[in-house]
């Protein structure tokens, strides 16, 4: 594979270029590591990668303390948020929030079956995952895990984020 160039610095503010990417409505997960320091991060730069293998990513700020949980970790998880789950989102994103097991203290949650990661109750799905990759993208790390079990809810309104909000999506009947 041949290495490409170096990107060329935009001179854009980086408050409109932040603008002009959340005009693409996301979906909003939390991504969670288990073992002796659990940690949860709300994350809405998540999406699948493959099939076959069966690969998501979920990308993470350099600063950001989940960065290196998810460096040091074999496993993660995966939950993707109901519509009713905006004070999950908002504690997750909280950086004031406690470390360790005081941050799921207040949240209802299951260790996966398959990675012992902590699982967001109530959320509409579920990734238990292996860690495979991780890419340096910018001012963040791409992780890239391959899916060991997966869960589905039945289909409820879905939390996503537009133009900075928390906004609810109604799938479609039938």
């Amino acid at each position: 594979m041949s290495t490409l160039p170096a990107p060329t610095p935009y001179d854009k503010k980086t408050e409109e270029l932040r603008g002009a990417f959340g005009a693409f409505a996301t979906g909003i997960t939390v991504v969670t590591v288990g073992g002796p320091t659990p940690r949860g991060m709300t994350a809405n730069s998540f999406t699948s990668v493959s099939l076959d293998p069966p690969l998501v990513l979920v990308c993470v700020a350099h600063e950001a303390v989940m960065r290196q949980s998810l460096g040091s970790a074999r496993h993660f998880g995966v939950s993707v948020l109901s519509a009713t789950q905006e004070a999950v989102a908002r504690h997750f994103a909280d950086h004031s929030r406690p470390m360790g097991r005081q941050q799921f203290e207040n949240v209802g949650w299951t260790p996966g079956a398959a990675t012992g990661a902590p699982l967001i109750d109530g959320a509409l799905a579920h990734f238990e995952c292996e860690m495979w990759r991780d890419h340096e993208g910018g001012d963040h790390t791409i992780f890239v895990g391959a899916v060991r079990a997966f869960e589905r809810q039945a289909p409820q309104d879905a939390l996503v984020f537009l133009d900075g909000r928390f906004r609810r999506l109604t799938p479609r009947p039938g």
